[in-house]
């Protein structure tokens, strides 16, 4: 080159009437070396004449570098201008929407200084970008449809097309987008509750927000949202059943488990948290069973009595933090078990009975009775049998078979009453039965015939012989008169028989010379009027008391 040309070049904003002598354009990212336009061929100058390059710095408060980047040069031997650098137009002009590097090319022999001015063009090396990938909204699921919520705005540093264009949201029915128009043609996106939440049915969605550029082909950025939904009070406890019947022997231990209620709250937190109560108890089943309050198990805390109470129903509440409840009806039925032995109670009973009493006499009148139930408390007497079927009479104790008080003057009976249970149990009591007399026993002399020898020389008054009978029964029954039922006048006016001891005394002399025998018949005749006789052989022994008579 014969001279020596200088370059100056500035970055500005806009177009200015001093400038634009020759006017570019090329495409940010260019690599180092790319042709820009041919200076000499425009500017009508011979190669020679450009004798050299240099940066001018206007002073614009856009100007990046403050022109201490050369991002132009003239090649020496084609005057073409060129690329010194690869250019970033999004560095060098951020927010300004035409970015042109101004240049002067100063002609040493001519002394003429010309400009040019260099559009740098966006070119789609952007994608759209949002500061956070991942964003947290916390609503609560009381939140009423149509509610909106700012989002962040992407950001794209391109210009024109390039720039961002539209955004979109994909995720779930609950939720739809609205892009609101900012200042200087901005987009703001909101997200809009397009229907009502339901935390219990999901606590959580997961949306995805899609910023896209105009650009050929269209770039892309995305943002992950999570929604995640508050829980409010909105679900009551729900027990796990309609009602809880439980059935349960009433020799249960203390302290056992009878039945557990549950109920469960859809909700979280406080919201979810259910406590137990008694909503209605008798003051009876308050004394019998107590309900912990977090685990809804009902406890016996007192001994069951099937006899004294069978069942017992209960109402139970479940309510949540937000006091918002539920009730459930709890039936507890007792089961009977063997724990009573059968009582025998005697009612009315005789003390005494005649020994001629008939079979079939009525001798006491029983109440038999077992608290239990079923065939624990059905009752089986070993005395006289089972009740009626229907089961409207007691028992009785009845004479079966005839008394003889002269065997058997008293019965001492033991009455047991069995019921019908697994074990069996039993229960006894006792009766003293005194059998009186009855006249059914007639005297009973001790011999069958007397036969009795005197001496003739007997002393009146002395005692001839005795009879003696006797008799089973007693009291007047046994008290036995004698007397002669048959006997000679002649051996009447010899013998006296005592009444009530038997003794025959003799009365008047005897002589065996006028009578050597008598035979009488003596009667004993008890209180009741039975009698028995005896035969009486009475022999008159001879003595010596006659002399010989010439």
């Amino acid at each position: 080159l014969g001279g020596r040309a200088v370059l100056w070049c500035v970055l500005v904003a806009a177009w200015e009437a001093a400038w634009g002598q020759l006017r570019y354009s090329v495409p940010e990212e260019l690599p180092k070396g790319s042709f820009v336009g041919d200076v000499a061929k425009d500017l009508g100058l011979e190669l020679p004449a450009l004798r050299y390059l240099s940066i001018l710095d206007r002073g614009r408060t856009h100007i990046l570098d403050r022109g201490r980047t050369q991002y132009f040069s003239v090649h020496g031997k084609t005057g073409h201008l060129v690329t010194a650098e690869r250019i970033d137009r999004e560095q060098l002009c951020e927010s300004v929407q035409q970015c042109v590097l101004r240049c002067e090319v100063i002609v040493e022999g001519e002394m003429k200084i010309y400009k040019i001015e260099v559009e740098i063009r966006d070119i789609n090396d952007n994608a759209p970008g949002f500061r956070e990938a991942e964003k947290e909204l916390r609503m609560s699921e009381m939140t009423a449809p149509g509610s909106r919520f700012p989002l962040a705005e992407a950001d794209d540093p391109d210009s024109g097309l390039n720039s961002l264009q539209s955004y979109e949201l994909s995720g779930d029915e609950h939720f739809s987008l609205a892009v609101q128009a900012g200042p200087a043609g901005a987009q703001r996106p909101e997200l809009v509750l397009a229907k009502a939440l339901d935390r219990e049915a999901s606590a959580f969605h997961e949306l995805v927000l899609r910023a896209s550029d105009g650009g050929d082909p269209a770039r892309t950025g995305t943002a992950r949202i999570r929604v995640v939904v508050l829980d409010a009070n909105d679900n009551a406890p729900v027990f796990s059943q309609a009602e809880y019947t439980v059935r349960v022997p009433e020799d249960v231990p203390v302290g056992s488990a009878l039945v557990t209620v549950t109920a469960t709250d859809a909700d979280e937190g406080m919201n979810g948290h259910v406590k137990y109560s008694f909503q209605k108890v008798s003051l009876k089943a308050s004394q019998i069973v107590q309900l912990d309050a977090e685990t809804g198990v009902i406890i016996l805390v007192r001994s069951l009595d099937f006899e004294e109470a069978a069942l017992y129903e209960l109402q139970v509440q479940a309510e949540d933090g937000g006091s918002l409840l539920d009730a459930v009806k709890v039936t507890i039925t007792v089961t009977d078990v063997n724990d009573n032995a059968p009582e025998i109670l005697v009612r009315s009973s005789l003390s005494e009975i005649s020994e001629d009493a008939p079979s079939g006499t009525v001798v006491a009148l029983l109440r038999v009775q077992d608290h239990d139930s079923g065939a624990n408390g059905e009752v089986r007497c070993s005395i006289v049998g089972s009740p009626p079927p229907d089961g409207t009479k007691q028992p009785e104790l009845v004479l079966e078979k005839s008394l003889d008080r002269e065997k058997q003057s008293n019965h001492h009976l033991i009455l047991t009453a069995v019921d019908g249970g697994d074990p069996v149990r039993s229960g006894t009591t006792r009766i003293q039965i005194n059998v009186t007399d009855a006249n059914d026993n007639p005297p009973v002399f001790t011999k069958e015939i007397y036969k009795v020898q005197l001496l003739e020389n007997l002393p009146v008054g002395s005692l001839a012989f005795q009879v003696t009978a006797t008799d089973g029964d007693e009291g007047t029954n046994a008290e036995i008169t004698y007397s002669f039922s048959d006997i000679a006048k002649s051996a009447r006016q010899l013998f006296a028989l005592d009444s009530r001891t038997g003794d025959v005394k003799v009365t008047g002399p005897l002589d065996y010379e006028e009578e050597k025998y008598y035979e009488t018949t003596v009667e004993g005749r008890d209180g009741g009027g039975l009698s028995a006789r005896v035969k009486v052989h009475i022999e008159i022994l001879d003595v010596n008391d006659n002399a010989p008579a010439l």
